[in-house]
């Protein structure tokens, strides 16, 4: 088994990630989906927060030497300061947008100019809030290492986001092989993996197309 193919698993396991095709779910966006992901469960089982890390650990040797993580406000914050810790280096947060009072910060946490930053981030959808954070840390003059995040959903449209942005991106794990652990282990029907791979490849059309359905 596959480091992607654990972490898979064992999100499925403790239901940090739940998939429903035939009952979507609603995001804050108001787009309908087959899947949610809410990493932020796995913090409660030591055990597979403990493999989360240590694969944090690993895959950040990927982007070579860098200064300083930076979690993404809020969800990449907890799992960005776990892996701060273990390699003993300063930590900083990216809000989505500036405190209302005291200092305004955007940023939280002591960022030196030219430090060259790891953004952490615990899910990657349209890559949206994770390039913002990426822009907010630019603009203080740091430079961005890359995006190391927990679980992508692999939509071409954030592939493209993060390559016109000129910023690499890493996964431990990501939607292809969720299907595929979510098929062989009986937690979905093989009926539903065409649903999954739609969803996937346009999700606001799919989302448009389900909710007219039921119209």
């Amino acid at each position: 088994m596959n480091f992607a193919t654990e972490v898979a698993r064992n999100l499925l396991q403790i239901k940090a990630i739940k998939l429903s095709p035939q009952k979507p779910f609603t995001w804050a966006s108001g787009l309908k989906s087959p899947i949610y992901c809410d990493n932020r469960t796995l913090l409660s089982y030591p055990a597979i927060r403990d493999l989360v890390v240590a694969g944090l650990v690993e895959t950040s040797r990927k982007f070579g030497s860098f200064d300083a993580i930076a979690g993404v406000a809020t969800a990449g914050i907890p799992h960005g300061a776990l892996l701060a810790d273990r390699l003993k280096l300063p930590f900083v947060y990216v809000r989505a947008k500036p405190k209302e009072h005291g200092r305004q910060n955007l940023i939280e946490g002591e960022l030196k100019p030219g430090q060259k930053v790891l953004v952490v981030e615990d899910l990657i959808s349209t890559g949206g809030s994770s390039l913002q954070a990426v822009e907010a840390l630019r603009a203080e003059n740091a430079t961005i290492a890359g995006v190391l995040a927990i679980f992508t959903y692999e939509f071409p449209a954030a592939q493209e986001a993060f390559a016109q942005a000129g910023c690499p991106l890493e996964t431990l794990s990501n939607y292809s092989t969720l299907t595929e652990v979510a098929i062989e282990s009986n937690y979905v029907s093989a009926a539903d993996q065409a649903t999954l791979r739609q969803w996937r490849e346009n999700p606001r059309l799919w989302s448009a197309q389900w909710q007219n359905e039921k119209i």
